[in-house]
């Protein structure tokens, strides 16, 4: 966490943090009744089924992911979630720390994050890879720190 906040402070990019209890699952992070709970991002960790393709969805908190409908969105063999062996050697991170940030533990960029296209030119509220601060910071910083960092980032309308 003070990695990722200090490198936010490095780069003078404006960000807000809370610090709360452990959250591990997204209704937790409601009951925080945190501000803002509309931006309140949802990080799902996927891989295809032959395990060549990663991917870090970030959705919005109320969207319930059709894995099904977001292969084709991703242009993807068959989805399901990562185990959390791949979840540590990718990102460095344990189930319940999902977080885009999580790609910056990961130097041989084997990721491809897909932010919801909700949060295109808004606000997100995500963990700084630990599940006890949320961050809120533009989506375009976002991008600006972990764009070199992963195989690729981009928006998507996600079904």
């Amino acid at each position: 966490m003070e990695a990722v906040l200090a490198l936010l402070r490095d780069r003078g990019i404006g960000f807000e943090e809370m610090h709360h209890v452990p959250v591990f699952t997204i209704d937790e992070m409601l009951a925080l009744d945190m501000p803002d709970p509309e931006h309140i991002a949802k990080n799902l960790f996927l891989r295809d089924d032959k395990k060549r393709d990663y991917h870090l969805v970030v959705s919005r908190e109320d969207r319930k992911v059709d894995l099904k409908a977001l292969r084709d969105v991703l242009g993807s063999r068959p989805l399901s979630m990562a185990s959390e062996s791949d979840l540590w050697e990718f990102l460095r991170l344990r189930k319940g720390s999902v977080t885009p940030f999580g790609v910056l533990n990961d130097p041989g960029r084997r990721v491809t994050v897909t932010i919801d296209s909700y949060f295109r030119d808004s606000v997100m509220g995500i963990h700084p890879n630990d599940n006890t601060c949320t961050v809120w910071i533009a989506s375009s910083d976002l991008v600006s720190v972990i764009g070199d960092r992963c195989k690729a980032v981009q928006f998507r309308d996600l079904p």
